[in-house]
């Protein structure tokens, strides 16, 4: 490639996992187009556009426009098309427009397509064939090279050196050539060449290029921008080998006609981006005469000397005057204005000497590398010269030769701190030059990207959902607001700091794969975003769980679902929680619990707005609970009873009625001590108590039990059996159904099943505490059965209470009390 071409793209490649499918919307009966190579062409006579019927295409021109891959990514550009070309409404002119998946691409108003990703089909691994183009020249006596072309697409270009190198024997020729004058680019192992519109035509054996792209072959003749710039075309093929063994490749033998020392070798492909991506030219651009560029400059210069003639005649006659009036001349007075005018000159020329010594002093700095020395010198001139253009770009040049090369080993060894320091100190160094701080910013933008990217693991890294997204888009839409600007100040400085060229290209590539993962990843992750917050939105958080699962295993490279996963855990415990009896496990859950991601950071706060106990009721709620574990019952029943009111009121309710009943039941034990009735009362009050909530009463208790432990198992297989047997009815009646549950009163049916399934788990939980507050054996059998009845339970409320915007509230409020209410705590009372 030529010295001034772009670099940006020498050293990215990134293998492409998706095919690209367009899905017709305008016209249904189109068939889809599927694009497995790494450029289409879209145009009246391209195919399949030119078998379609006639009004579909009637807005395509013949050169419409071009999809093409880039390093993973997709993009279109417009070809200067009569009626154009949009994405999603926007219209795509100079520049291309990067393609996402679900995107609509509109040719003119009436033909429009789908964009869809796909999985690039498997195929059988083989070894690719090297093609290459030899472009040897038709005439020996114009001094021109053979040219090797075996990396593609290749710019045909004047600003190319393999054509630029001929200007000053042939300026008129070169500049025939346009500066995106045509491009050779492979199909299916075949070579093609394509007219870029060019001021002067691509010719294939004398015939002129049109909308399409031509293939080449052995023999064929072809001219760019007239008779000087002629080529016979040889097309070599390498035979393909065989996969299962190891190559040994040949270098490719040269056509027998062209000398090898004398061909120009083509080492490194060009891009689809520089090739449909700059800006064109005006066409006199491309025949502008140099010849009389030069007699012009010349004769700007001979008419800065005459006019500095006039300016010392001037000041001579005015100096003359203002001594002498316009009296005449004697010896005397002219001795006397002689010396005058001597000194005169003598003060100009001091004053021009010691105005050009800092110039003299910034090149000598400049000379023997004592960059940042200069920078100094050159900034400070500019504080007191703002418009000197010279000193402007001396001191970028400076600015960037002391600073660049040790921003670069800062980033080399991740110091991104330190590459900072210097970014600030690169700003310092040009506060009064505007030519500099335009390119100390676009390093600031290779520093971020680096950052980012070596901090997230490299570029192949997960994209963090939650982390990463705002990064990414940070990143693209500073190098997506003006492309072609931000690559020409690069350009740049790799200009002036050559070793910035391969960090340069690093950074490129790992933008391409950004843009790639912003057109998949990125697209997937709004997607979930969307689903998430409308799950959560409608109370269905637990279809998350499948949707999850989904986008895992569709794409690999999603990260941050286990924060996500995690939050949603906690989120279906807490909701498990607020339709729980109790008021207590809210509580302590509340205490600590924590989210990570936004949604359901959000969807808290709006639960905690309305749904959930105010940090008022917490601190009462806690205080109540230190109370009731201390044994001061009756400052727990009086804290109960003055709580706030609240969506948590009717679980205050049940709380209260459960303690008020502990302390009269604790009451009641105390009396009968001593009594024949002591042990059976002792015995149901134990098994009515929850070991965690009442834990005063159990140890109050605990001795006396343990004196009892036999007595205290049985009563504990009895209440068992009883769960039993009203589990084994409630299933043998079926369970209570959706049609039950919707019901606009409570019929016979429900009330009976709520009664088998409350007394069930009332009974299952009671005799499970006393197995486990005896340590008795046995309690393992009867597990799976309280389990079930658990989760039975838990399932007619939670399903009663996302009903909740559909019953009647005092209905849904007597059908909770049934299900696991009042119901199961009466039956808990003796």
């Amino acid at each position: 490639m030529a010295p001034g071409d772009s670099i940006a793209e020498v050293h990215a490649s990134v293998g492409e996992a998706f095919d690209v499918v367009l899905k017709p919307v305008s016209h249904p009966e189109l068939a889809e187009i599927r694009i497995d190579e790494n450029l289409f062409a879209i145009g009246r006579a391209e195919a399949p556009f030119d078998a379609c019927a006639p009004e579909a295409v009637a807005q395509l021109s013949r050169r419409h426009a071009r999809i093409f891959i880039e390093h993973g990514a997709v993009y279109i550009a417009d070809l200067d098309s009569k009626n154009g070309t949009s994405v999603n409404g926007a219209e795509v002119r100079q520049k291309p427009a990067l393609l996402h998946d679900g995107d609509t691409i509109s040719f003119g108003s009436r033909l429009s397509y789908r964009v869809q990703f796909v999985p690039r089909p498997k195929q059988r691994a083989s070894v690719a064939r090297t093609v290459t183009v030899t472009l040897a020249p038709e005439r020996d006596d114009l001094g021109l090279q053979p040219i090797d072309i075996n990396q593609y697409p290749f710019l045909i270009s004047k600003a190319d050196d393999l054509f630029a190198r001929h200007r000053a024997q042939y300026p008129h020729q070169v500049n025939y050539i346009s500066r995106r004058h045509a491009h050779v680019f492979l199909k299916n192992d075949t070579p093609f060449v394509e007219d870029l519109g060019s001021t002067n035509g691509t010719f294939v054996n004398g015939k002129r290029l049109e909308a399409a792209a031509v293939p080449l072959e052995n023999g064929d003749v072809v001219a760019f921008g007239g008779t000087h710039f002629v080529y016979r075309v040889s097309v070599r093929r390498e035979p393909e080998g065989d996969s299962t063994l190891t190559q040994v490749k040949e270098p490719v033998a040269a056509p027998e006609d062209v000398d090898n020392d004398k061909t120009t070798f083509v080492g490194s492909a060009h891009s689809f981006l520089d090739i449909f991506c700059i800006d064109q030219p005006v066409a006199a651009e491309d025949e502008v005469n140099e010849e009389a560029l030069a007699q012009a400059a010349d004769a700007r210069k001979e008419g800065e000397r005459r006019r500095e003639r006039s300016r010392f005649a001037m000041l001579f006659s005015a100096l003359r005057i203002a001594f002498t009036g316009n009296e005449r001349l004697t010896s005397r007075r002219g001795l006397a204005i002689g010396a005058a005018l001597v000194a005169v000159l003598a003060a100009i020329a001091l004053s021009l000497y010691f105005n050009g010594s800092s110039e003299r002093r910034l090149k000598g700095l400049m000379a023997s590398g004592e960059y940042e020395a200069a920078a100094n010198l050159a900034n400070d001139y500019l504080q007191r010269h703002p418009d000197d253009t010279r000193f402007a770009a001396l001191d970028t040049e400076a600015v960037l030769k002391a600073k660049v090369p040790e921003w670069l080993a800062a980033l080399k060894g991740n110091q991104y701190d330190r590459a900072n320091a210097i970014i600030a100190e690169m700003n310092r160094l040009g506060a009064n030059n505007t030519d500099v701080r335009p390119l100390v910013k676009e390093l600031e933008w290779i520093g971020k990207l680096e950052s980012f990217v070596v901090g997230r693991g490299g570029p192949d890294a997960p994209i963090r959902m939650y982390v990463d997204e705002d990064r990414i888009g940070e990143i693209l839409r500073h190098w997506e607001d003006d492309a072609s600007g931000h690559q020409r100040s690069l350009d740049r400085i790799a200009s002036y700091v050559p070793a910035f060229a391969t960090p340069y290209a690093e950074a490129l590539s790992h933008l391409r794969r950004l843009q790639s993962d912003d057109s998949v990843y990125l697209a997937a992750i709004d997607r979930l975003k969307a689903s998430i917050a409308k799950e959560l939105s409608q109370d269905r958080a637990e279809a998350l769980q499948g949707v999850l699962s989904e986008y895992a295993d569709k794409y690999p490279r999603l990260g941050g679902l286990d924060r996500v996963r995690a939050d949603l855990r906690n989120y279906l415990d807490l909701q498990t929680q607020m339709r729980g009896p109790s008021l207590a496990p809210l509580v302590a859950m509340m205490s600590k619990l924590k989210f990570e991601t936004p949604p359901f950071q959000e969807r808290y706060a709006q639960l905690s707005a309305n749904r959930l106990p105010s940090q008022d009721v917490l601190s009462r709620y806690e205080s109540v609970r230190d109370a009731w574990r201390s044994g001061q019952s009756v400052q727990a029943i009086d804290g109960l009873q003055k709580m706030p009111a609240g969506p948590w009121s009717d679980v205050i309710a049940t709380e209260l009625a459960h303690k008020k009943a502990v302390a009269a039941q604790f009451a009641d034990v105390q009396k009968a001590r001593g009594t024949k009735s002591y042990e059976d009362a002792l015995l149901t009050f134990y098994g009515t108590l929850d070991p965690e909530q009442d834990a005063f009463y159990v140890k109050s208790v605990d001795p006396d039990v343990a004196a009892f432990r036999d007595k205290a198992i049985a009563r504990a297989q009895d209440l068992l059996n009883r769960a039993q047997t009203q589990w084994t009815q409630y299933r043998a009646n079926g369970a209570i159904g959706g049609t039950q549950r919707l019901e606009a009163g409570i019929s016979d049916t429900f009330r009976t099943q709520a009664r088998l399934l409350a007394g069930a788990q009332a009974d299952a939980q009671g005799g499970m505490r006393i197995f486990r507050q005896v340590k008795a054996d046995g309690a393992a059998k009867w597990q799976k059965m309280a389990d079930e009845i658990d989760a039975e339970a838990q399932l007619q409320r939670r399903s009663l209470q996302e009903l909740r915007m559909v019953l009647e509230p005092g209905l849904l409020k007597d059908k909770l009390a049934l299900i696991g209410g009042a119901g199961s705590e009466e039956r808990r009372t003796p």
